[in-house]
């Protein structure tokens, strides 16, 4: 394997949370990109192709669920893991992330930093 750093796609728009786990994937090894604008993570997976999206549902002018669908429906990203990282903690919203393909459906109150690295450690693998 080169020694390329994994990159990693962060998409969220509070900023706390952003600062929190790119501070903490970094630390790890990993390459990480942000952004805040669902209509920039699309651009962003196309063209930098992360070896993983963290992705938020709740965010401004377009949601997660839109941003998943688009990403499994292209062609150029449709087999990078995304996991969904999340306030929203209904069944129904779990059950739709997991139709909608995501490979993972975290609740930021129920995980800490080191739960979701640990998680993109087993999706690197």
């Amino acid at each position: 394997m080169s020694d390329k750093k994994p990159k990693i796609l962060l998409v969220e728009d509070e900023a706390m949370i952003v600062e929190m786990y790119k501070l903490r994937l970094e630390e790890e090894g990993y390459e990480v990109l942000t952004t805040d604008k669902g209509s920039e993570a699309i651009k962003l997976a196309s063209s930098e192709k992360p070896d993983v999206i963290l992705l938020d549902i709740i965010l401004p002018e377009v949601d997660g669920f839109t941003i998943l669908q688009t990403i499994r429906s292209q062609v150029a990203t449709k087999k990078i893991p995304v996991l969904l990282l999340t306030n929203l903690g209904q069944e129904s919203d779990q059950n739709k992330g997991t139709e909608l393909g995501a490979d993972g459906y975290f609740v930021k109150a129920a995980h800490t930093p080191a739960d979701i690295i640990n998680e993109v450690k087993k999706v690197l693998k």
